[in-house]
This record gives C-alpha cells, structure tokens and sequence, in this order.
C-alpha cells in the first residue's frame, strides 16, 4: 500500500468536486486546491465560486485561483506545499512542464473516456453524440500534451440507450473518483504499470456550443436521438417551430413518423410529436419532452393539456429563427 500522499487538487466543476469529496474522505492529504476564478453565472451574472472552491472552503483547504499557471508566482505558490502528486480533474488552465515536475510523483489526472478516445473537453457529450455503446475514466500521467500522458488505470461502463449527457456524467463522476483512490492507494505499482496510448486511435472532444445544437432533421433518426441526449443538460438540443425556439430534451426513434419533407411534423398526440427525418424523410423520431419559449421544460402529454395547438400536423420544423 502507498505511503499517505500529500495532493495538492487541481479542478473545477461538479465533475471535479467528485474526486475531491472521495480524496477527502481518503487517507490521502489535501494539502491545497486549485481552480478557476470566480466568475459571472446565470441570468443575473451574479459573480460565483465553483463546486470545487465551495468544497475545499468547507474543508478549511486553502483555495488558490491564478489566472494562468504559467508565471514564476503561481509555481512558486504550489512548490511551497510541497506536493507528492498533483491531481487534476477537469481543472480548465493548462499546466506547462514547470508545473508538471514540480510534485515529487507528478500529476494525474481523472479523465471522462476511455483514451486515446475522446481526448479534450467534451469527452462525455462527444461519445453519447457519436453513438458510441461505451465509454469510461482513464486515470492518466500528465505531460505537456492534451490528454496524451500514458495510462495508469481505466474502468469501463456501457451507454444506455436512454443514457443522457447528465446520467453519464453523474456515472463518470462516480467511477472516476473512485478509480483515483484506487490508484493513489497503491500508486507505485500504477505507475510501474503504466501503458501508452496509440495516438492512431486518438479522437478529439471538442468544446461544445449551443450553436451545434441545432436538429438537422435531414440526419438520421439516430443521430438525432444521440444528440438530443448528449446535449441533456447542455447546452440541449434544439430547433425552430414558426420562427421561434424550440428546445428538445428527449426524443426516440419512431418509424411511424416518417414521410413527408425531413422537419415536417407528422403527427401530435399525448405520447410526442412525430417529425420526420432523414434525407428523403424516410425515418421518423417522437419528441416526448419539449420547451416552449418562456416556459419550463415539459412532457408533450403536459403541453397539449394547456397548449393543444401548440403543434400541428403539417408544421414544419427547423426553419430561420
């Protein structure tokens, strides 16, 4: 068994306050915690600090949030602690090879795929999107490449077909923080263990934008189900329904929906909207959950209670906003 470790965490979201919660609650030594500056959130831009910081304040953790990790202050702020290891989990700020050598083991760090795929930002939503039937947390050795570092540790977990972004990374969260302790607790036989990643497999998670959330109805009918779920919670899928914005929180697969021009509705009743799709609208998928401009998400069962001609057969869907 590893020697008690002395980490210094570096992260961010809820993601991230995971792995510190189950660090904490280790054998392991906090010694301090990083992450990103408090920034404007919300409607009301309100200034607010991330589940990390607000986790490692109730820890009585000392809290250090520079802008870039690449000055000789910052670097001077994490040697002074000393670290065995450095562990990061969706930290957000690049960590140059200064910072690397500074831990006495180096940095890990927690990442939500199964690498070499879906290295990036977005790993979660990229794999739900591309219909992948699983995914994973790979426990990784940092170097100076994005998410090239070689592999300590990986635990696999299927995508469901009712997976969303959300369920998965709740799941992800989980394992991954999990995953840490288990390397952490016998840390030199990982690092003994240690496997490269083959950069031919490599594919890239880009950062998401609301802008990608826009249905094509010409794609296929499983592709827009994917999509629907991967962008559950966000930035969610959405389309336009007489000029307007209408956003799409769960849809399945429907054959009984096709013909017609792709986007046209088909059919409305209690169970969803019925839209085809595809290139010719020979595929067909059922909106079970929608959000009308102004109002709060809702089953289309629900809807029609106060709206019923809120949809119609013969609307087309995906027109200028």
């Amino acid at each position: 068994m590893t020697e008690r470790l002395r980490i210094a965490f570096a992260g961010t979201p809820d993601f991230a306050r995971t792995s510190l919660d189950t660090l904490l609650a280790s054998r392991h030594a906090v010694a301090g915690v990083w992450t990103q500056p408090d920034r404007p959130a919300g409607r009301g831009q309100k200034v607010v600090m991330s589940p990390v910081k607000e986790g490692a304040l109730a820890a009585g953790i000392p809290v250090f949030q520079p802008q870039t990790l690449k000055t000789p202050e910052a670097q001077a702020e994490l040697a002074a602690l000393a670290p065995d290891l450095m562990v990061v989990v969706a930290y957000g700020l690049l960590l140059p090879k200064a910072v690397l050598d500074i831990p006495r083991f180096g940095c890990v760090n927690v990442h939500g795929s199964v690498l070499p795929r879906w290295r990036g930002a977005a790993p979660i939503q990229r794999a739900i999107a591309a219909g992948d039937r699983e995914t994973g947390v790979t426990i990784m050795q940092m170097d100076v490449g994005l998410d090239t570092g070689d592999m300590l540790h990986i635990v696999r977990t299927p995508i469901a077909p009712d997976d969303t972004g959300g369920s998965v990374h709740d799941r992800l969260a989980a394992l991954g923080a999990q995953a840490l302790v288990t390397v952490l607790d016998d840390l030199p036989r990982f690092l003994a263990a240690r496997e490269k990643q083959d950069d031919a497999l490599a594919t890239y998670a880009h950062k998401l934008s609301k802008e990608e959330g826009a249905i094509d109805w010409s794609r296929g009918a499983r592709e827009i189900v994917d999509l629907v779920r991967a962008f559950d919670p966000w930035p969610v899928a959405h389309t336009t329904l007489r000029g307007e914005t209408l956003r799409v929180w769960s849809a399945v697969r429907d054959d009984s929906a096709r013909g017609g021009t792709a986007g046209t509705v088909t059919g409305v009743a209690r169970d969803g909207i019925r839209v085809a799709c595809g290139a010719q609208g020979n595929e067909g998928v059922r909106i079970t959950r929608v959000q009308m401009p102004g109002k709060k998400a809702m089953a289309v069962g629900d809807l029609l209670n106060g709206h019923p001609d809120a949809l119609r057969a013969g609307d087309l869907l995906g027109g200028a906003a």
